[in-house]
């Protein structure tokens, strides 16, 4: 198994280019679509949520997030309370998905926002989706429709793209056109084929 790292800020592309490697074969662990997938409605992580946060259900029990993030990133504590409870329950499961790749040949994708704070072990190389922080904003607010100082405030709690860049061992530029991104992708393919096959414990925190 090659096991590479994944990462990029808001609005960076970084799920445009998870899928593009997917497209190539790649596997893809993806961090946010197993929290989402938890998250569902009537799931016991979703009950948790709840019982600590209060009534951020839509009507149809599933999780409104854009309430949940009202509630949560403004506050540090509430932050910290939050990541008690998903990042254990993710953790688990990205790593179920991962033991069932370790005696493969495939390119295993851990697609992770948050890869420079929680770093892992083992990687056979990082890949870092690098863009200009005004450019993302721009980017989010027009493809999400979220407010551009509520986006603003989640870049500034996340690393920042200096810190992203020296982790990496190949950037993806983001900044142009969709042609140019699929031109580097298909470049980090190829390059990523070359890497050296993971550790033993790869992965792990």
């Amino acid at each position: 198994m090659i096991l590479l790292g994944l990462t990029g800020g808001i609005g960076s592309g970084k799920s445009s280019v998870a899928q593009l490697l997917s497209a190539r074969g790649a596997i893809v662990i993806d961090s946010d679509a197993i929290a989402r997938e938890m998250q569902a409605a009537e799931s016991p992580l979703l009950a948790q949520l709840v019982e600590r946060f209060g009534d951020v259900l839509n009507e149809d029990g599933s999780l409104n997030r854009a309430q949940l993030a009202s509630i949560v990133f403004p506050s540090p504590e509430n932050v910290k309370a939050l990541n008690a409870i998903m990042h254990p329950a993710i953790g688990k499961e990205m790593s179920r998905r991962l033991d069932e790749q370790r005696t493969t040949n495939n390119l295993v994708v851990l697609d992770i926002p948050l890869l420079v704070e929680n770093p892992r072990k083992g990687l056979s190389g990082v890949l870092v989706v690098d863009i200009d922080t005004e450019l993302a904003v721009e980017r989010v607010v027009k493809h999400r429709g979220m407010d551009a100082d509520d986006v603003r405030a989640r870049i500034s709690r996340q690393s920042t793209r200096e810190q992203r860049v020296a982790i990496a061992d190949r950037i993806i530029d983001n900044s142009g056109s969709l042609e140019d991104l699929e031109r580097q992708v298909e470049d980090a393919w190829h390059w990523a084929q070359q890497l050296p096959a993971a550790a033993p414990d790869a992965g792990s925190i």
